[in-house]
């Protein structure tokens, strides 16, 4: 039998994959073993391999530099074992800046550009196989100024999809030792398709509301540990994925600190790629505890679920790393504390949080728009809010090291008072719901005084003059 044809050139953080004919006979997820190793130079990087059904095994792997690498196959299955190949990567194009990478109390892309994450979240907007709703889901996406999503790899309590991770019957005959390729195979097309369109996809490995349906918020830390082996293998050489361990962790009660750290040193261990990795909390209105220690060493950044944007700042301090707002309560009207407030509400907390230098996130909870609204299914967004987000991040995105933004929140105060540096400075009114910039005619020095136009949500842009 010949050898199998490979890819023999990709470019630099795009995907390599190696297809391979094994065994299918008993559980090939649990039985059957295989890595590759692939070596630039004197560097070597092992990654595993999946089945993916049918017999056909595949390794898939990420390359992070330019040049030669060769690799070879490592099975206990003899039909899969020793294969060698090269593998020429050449530079990324304009387009691909490699995955995103913490950097001090904020984010860059592998290559050194700046990531600024403007997030939403579509927590099952893949499982129900609606290809309509998906598709519309990422035009929606595309027109906005979202280039972050939070989406769920399991289901929750209360749908019944056509295709769960696991193989089986759905929800009582489940085999939690073998996984469900057809699945993960429509997954990994969205998480392809959001990187297509420039979106990072932060995929919510579990969550707390199973509550007993389908057992998996209690699967034991050996399948816990198969399960995260499986979907890292076949999402990990994907360059837009994060990883977020568990949604609202605290609210599984199934769950201890322990148990949470052996996830998080098990992740850290098997992932060659190294992806943002964090946890988000759950908070019952007005609390401010539940937040996981993010001083750890395999925490990248914080994921938070907080109301008060003014604690951003003491995060900061405290835990030296970028914070991520993702829930700061939803635009919309549903009955849940949560999921009701004004497009202008969220809007003050996105200025809020991004100017105190936190990344505040999205989601949309409208009754009345379909069976589930875009925070649990996406398609099209009906809030006042993402035009006005869109125009927060052109803003953010253009604010230069001699720029200091000053977010005046809910006050209309009919002045403000600034003490400038030395230096003149030009002052320019942003109006952050109507999305008007108005420069002040006059050169500013020292003490200034600023008519205001009496109305909240006004933020000033300070430039030193030359900038």
């Amino acid at each position: 039998m010949s050898p199998p044809i490979w890819p023999a050139s990709v470019e630099r953080w795009a995907m390599h994959e190696l297809e391979l004919a094994g065994p299918d006979e008993g559980n090939p997820f649990k039985d059957v073993q295989l890595t590759a190793c692939y070596q630039f130079r004197n560097r070597i990087v092992e990654v595993d391999g999946f089945y993916d059904g049918g017999g056909v095994y595949r390794v898939r792997f990420m390359p992070d530099k330019a040049g030669l690498w060769r690799f070879v196959t490592v099975s206990n299955a003899a039909e899969l074992d020793g294969f060698t190949g090269e593998l020429n990567v050449t530079e990324a194009s304009r387009s691909n800046h490699g995955p995103v990478r913490a950097h001090r109390t904020n984010f860059l892309y592998a290559d050194g550009t700046r990531f600024m994450p403007f997030g939403t979240t579509c927590y099952h907007w893949t499982h129900d196989l609606d290809e309509e709703r998906e598709q519309a889901t990422l035009n929606t996406l595309q027109e906005s100024p979202f280039n972050k999503l939070r989406m769920c790899v399991l289901p929750i309590r209360k749908v019944n999809p056509p295709l769960v991770p696991f193989a089986g019957s759905d929800p009582d005959g489940l085999d939690l030792d073998r996984f469900n390729p057809s699945f993960f195979q429509h997954f990994e097309r969205r998480v392809s398709d959001l990187r297509d369109i420039g979106v990072e996809a932060d995929v919510i490995l579990f969550h707390p509301y199973d509550r007993g349906y389908r057992g998996l918020e209690d699967m034991g830390r050996e399948r816990d540990h198969a399960y995260l082996r499986y979907v890292i293998a076949r999402l990990g050489a994907y360059r837009n994925v994060w990883w977020s361990l568990a949604n609202e962790y605290n609210f599984n009660r199934s769950k201890t600190i322990e148990d949470w750290d052996d996830l998080f040193r098990f992740v850290k261990r098997i992932d060659p790629y190294e992806h943002l990795l964090s946890i988000h909390n759950g908070n019952r209105m007005y609390e401010r505890g539940n937040l996981y220690d993010f001083t750890k060493p395999w925490i990248s950044h914080q994921s938070i679920q907080h109301w008060d944007m003014a604690s951003t700042t003491e995060w900061l301090n405290k835990y030296s790393k970028p914070a991520v707002l993702d829930e700061i309560s939803y635009e919309g009207d549903a009955a849940r504390r949560w999921a009701n407030i004004s497009g202008q509400e969220l809007v003050h907390r996105f200025w809020e949080c991004a100017t105190r230098g936190g990344y505040p996130g999205h989601s949309e909870t409208f009754v009345g728009q379909g069976d589930r609204p875009w925070l649990h299914k996406g398609g099209t967004l009906h809030g006042e809010s993402p035009s006005r987000i869109g125009f927060l991040r052109m803003i953010m995105e253009s604010v230069t090291d001699m720029q200091e933004l000053r977010y005046l929140g809910r006050r209309q105060s009919a002045t403000v008072s600034l003490d400038l540096p030395p230096g003149s400075h030009r002052v320019e009114v942003i109006d952050t719901w109507n999305m008007t910039i108005t420069p002040i005619d006059e050169a500013l020095e020292g003490h200034a005084e600023i008519k205001l136009p009496r109305r909240p949500y006004l933020a000033l842009r300070i430039s030193k003059f030359g900038t």
